[in-house]
């Protein structure tokens, strides 16, 4: 395990690695998850094989510190992101994200091009206030006192043993901060990134997510957009076949 510090107080994020060569496959996990819990089985295959890993836990979440006073706004997770691999020596990074941990990756492209060569994103939150079925409509329906105060865990028990799984783990005053930045979005919004960057791009679509809005403009742009079949939102699970095949270039 490794730590940088992250918010000048002495709070500390996380992350396990795994040795190979560099570029580093670099592993950024959605709200309320954990990044080896979701990935380690990605990375361990023989496709990817002879690529250093990292598996980062954001600020709130898994092994990392969770600061009362921190913002957990997608800028701050940028940052702290930022800590880590500059602390691990780390430059040029393929950033393989998951849903809010892709809004996250792409402000950190945008804020810090040093630090990431290549992006894939599955399904990543691209806009500001997304439909009321998206995840953290479940956690911004309370106010951040309410739900400290006890909804934290009526979330828990409505949002199904998997994801409770991980977001038990994580603070719930982080928790509630993180959806709600996530909910206001980023300046400039995370698609309007995704669309600009000049580096390699990749996202990734579960079947059973629906059509990817703004898919036509997006590919304009030179993203690679996959409708993953048989997949919804954590593709990495449901398609583990697919998701490999897309981080080692296949698309």
């Amino acid at each position: 395990m490794r730590q940088a510090e992250f918010d000048g107080k002495g709070s500390c994020i996380r992350w396990t690695q795994t040795p190979g060569a560099g570029p580093a496959r670099v592993y950024v996990h959605g709200l309320g998850s954990i990044a080896s819990v979701y990935h380690a089985h990605i990375a361990a295959r023989p496709e990817l094989a002879g690529r250093r890993s990292l598996f980062v836990d954001l600020p709130g979440h898994g092994i990392s510190d969770r600061p009362e006073g921190f913002g957990y706004r997608l800028e701050d997770h940028a940052d702290a992101l930022a800590a880590a691999l500059d602390a691990a020596g780390e430059g040029g990074t393929e950033l393989i994200a998951h849903s809010m941990g892709g809004s996250v990756a792409l402000v950190l492209a945008h804020r810090r091009p040093d630090l990431v060569s290549r992006l894939v994103l599955t399904e990543a939150n691209l806009d500001a206030s997304p439909p009321p079925a998206a995840g953290s409509a479940w956690i911004t329906a309370y106010e951040e006192e309410e739900f400290v105060g006890g909804a934290y865990a009526r979330v828990l028990d409505a949002v199904g043993p998997l994801w409770a799984a991980t977001m038990r783990l994580a603070d719930p005053r982080a928790l509630h901060r993180s959806a709600v930045g996530l909910r206001r979005g980023s300046e400039p919004i995370m698609r309007e990134i995704l669309e600009g960057l000049p580096i390699d791009r990749v996202f990734l679509q579960g079947e059973l997510s629906g059509e990817l809005l703004g898919r036509q403009a997006l590919e304009a742009a030179g993203v690679c957009v996959v409708t993953v079949p048989g997949a919804g939102h954590n593709v990495m699970l449901d398609n583990p076949d697919a998701f490999v095949a897309a981080v080692a270039g296949q698309c």
